[in-house]
């Protein structure tokens, strides 16, 4: 029973919430400081934020994570060939959330929140993307956010790794 609840709790779920918005959620076995820092953190977030499965590669990680700054990710495995997504970060609360614009869609980029709620030394996380427009969701799909359920156990294993429970703020 015990191990039906744990795979339970650490399923990611998707859902359209409304027209323009896709909401992520999962939990994780680890304190909120920890989660947000695996988010928050380069050296942290390439780690896993990739899929393994894509086979692709995090050429750059470029993040300054506070309210007003800035991230810039560059993918792939040519530098003639590279993809680069970047924003601005909107709002920063250490440990509780961080909304960021996506800019490399252009006028049908989304707004990204996620919120870190810490339960009995878990943490729930709660992703949602919204768009500008139904078409722009539409035109977006739900690739991306499908591909988080392999990153987001990803995470899970960085954030079960010795020495990472202990690491400060």
């Amino acid at each position: 029973m015990a191990a039906g609840k744990e795979s339970e709790t650490r399923r990611t779920t998707v859902r359209k919430s409304t027209e323009r918005e896709v909401v992520v959620t999962r939990t994780f076995d680890a304190p909120a400081r920890l989660v947000f820092q695996a988010w928050s953190r380069p050296e942290l977030f390439k780690r896993w934020w990739v899929p393994r499965s894509m086979g692709m590669t995090l050429r750059s990680c470029e993040m300054d994570v506070r309210t007003g700054g800035s991230y810039r990710l560059v993918f792939g495995d040519d530098p003639a060939n590279t993809t680069a997504f970047f924003g601005r970060y909107l709002e920063v609360v250490p440990d509780k959330r961080i909304v960021w614009t996506n800019e490399e869609s252009g006028d049908a980029g989304s707004v990204t929140t996620v919120t870190f709620e810490e339960r009995d030394g878990t943490t729930l996380l709660v992703l949602s993307e919204r768009y500008p427009s139904k078409e722009a969701l539409d035109a977006a799909g739900t690739g991306a956010q499908e591909m988080l359920d392999e990153t987001f156990g990803q995470l899970d294993e960085l954030l079960a790794e010795p020495g990472t429970r202990g690491s400060g703020s």
